[in-house]
């Protein structure tokens, strides 16, 4: 039999215990870490499969579904798409990207419920009102969506919003869609000013009401005079927005999105080696050509850098905005498909996980992997009882 890929849930197992006893951990991460070790093993229970060819017998372990389990994404992204799918429109889709610049990473640390929502609502805020200005030849309403990531590709904070929108507005009042035309979706400078500005208001009324709290990597801030200068640093740099147009068509783009709205920190792919302490993945370095490294972490610094990128109980990671947030979109989604002369999307395939997953994937989790040419049926009379934890 073939040996099982490492999974990030192995690294944990092997180094969970000793960082938990000598290092502080947020009960959110807690509950996160719990599910991640329990998925796919006997604590969740399951059921037992056969080989319709070799006859082997195989049991198969629930997963625990939650959002920052890797083994559990492709199941919910592959759901998620079929969903959004429904709502593609034959337009042009821009992909814009804002960032939040690294001199503020230890105060959104020590706010994350707080200063993340105000990234999604700056972001939100400047997009809905460049669509509404009549100067950029729009003047209607945007509908997009936003996902938020805070990490690199080596696991360290990097805190920006990905959104993917429809490439024009709708005027309710002529109902009528109007298309954007060009590369980009507004002109990045422009974007970029608009976007500081209003963040920078927000994180100071913030900190006039008292709403921010200081921890140590942010203690320092806490006084008015340092608090000043980093206003004025950061009223003085460049801000990072990026709005241009996604390449390909709809469904490639939708396809393109599904990739940031379910990941989280790294991926199990990405493991290579797990041994002496240390675990090694890959990353590609953005810097040059994509190009693809490796990196070995001690397992404690590893469990450490994905920990931190575990989000707040409740906290929502992808939000839907304009005429596609979901008070809008039962309504205004059929109007602009009116105005389009467009047809909506088939309905999806009524398949099985495995089916789809096949299909859009390549990869047959119904195979069995002990003689690799047989199917694997689920045997009805044997559900397999829920254990211990691993």
């Amino acid at each position: 039999m073939r040996r099982p890929p490492l999974r990030v849930a192995d690294v944990f197992r092997t180094g969970w215990e000793e960082y938990d006893r000598t290092h502080r951990v947020a009960p959110h991460q807690r509950r996160a870490v719990r599910h991640i070790l329990a998925c796919r093993t006997a604590a969740l229970g399951g059921h037992l499969y056969r080989c319709d060819r070799c006859g082997r017998e195989l049991p198969v372990y629930n997963s625990c579904q939650s959002r920052h389990c890797p083994t559990c994404q492709t199941s919910a992204k592959e759901k998620w798409l079929e969903a959004r799918r429904a709502e593609l429109l034959p337009v042009r889709y821009f992909h814009v990207v804002f960032t939040l610049p690294h001199e503020l990473n230890g105060l959104v640390d020590a706010n994350r419920r707080v200063l993340l929502g105000e990234l999604f609502a700056a972001g939100a805020w400047v997009l809905e009102r460049f669509g509404a200005d009549p100067r950029w030849r729009l003047a209607g309403q945007l509908g997009f969506i936003a996902v938020l990531h805070t990490w690199t590709q080596r696991l360290q904070e990097h805190f920006h919003l990905h959104g993917i929108v429809p490439g024009g507005v709708w005027q309710a009042e002529r109902q009528r869609w109007v298309s954007r035309r060009g590369k980009w979706l507004f002109r990045k400078d422009s974007l970029a000013k608009a976007f500081r500005r209003r963040f920078l208001q927000r994180l100071a009324a913030l900190h006039k009401t008292g709403a921010l709290a200081f921890t140590a990597a942010a203690a320092p801030l806490a006084e008015l005079t340092r608090w000043n200068q980093l206003l004025d640093e950061l009223t003085r740099r460049k801000w990072i927005v990026y709005p241009k147009a996604a390449a390909g068509g709809p469904e490639q783009v939708l396809d393109y999105l599904g990739r940031y709205t379910h990941k989280v920190a790294i991926a199990d792919h990405r493991l290579l080696r797990l041994q002496d302490g240390t675990v090694t993945y890959t990353w590609r370095d953005r810097a040059h050509h994509n190009g693809l490294q490796t990196d070995t972490l001690p397992v404690t610094e590893f469990i450490h850098r994905f920990l931190y990128h575990i989000l707040p109980d409740g906290f929502p990671k992808v939000r839907y905005y304009g005429w596609l947030a979901a008070a809008h979109k039962a309504a205004l989604l059929p109007a602009i498909r009116a105005a389009l002369q467009a047809q909506p999307p088939p309905p999806p395939l009524q398949e099985s996980l495995a089916a789809r997953l096949l299909r859009r994937t390549g990869v047959d989790i119904a195979r069995c992997p002990c003689c690799g040419q047989g199917r694997l049926l689920k045997t009805l009379t044997r559900i397999l009882p829920v254990r211990g934890p691993p």
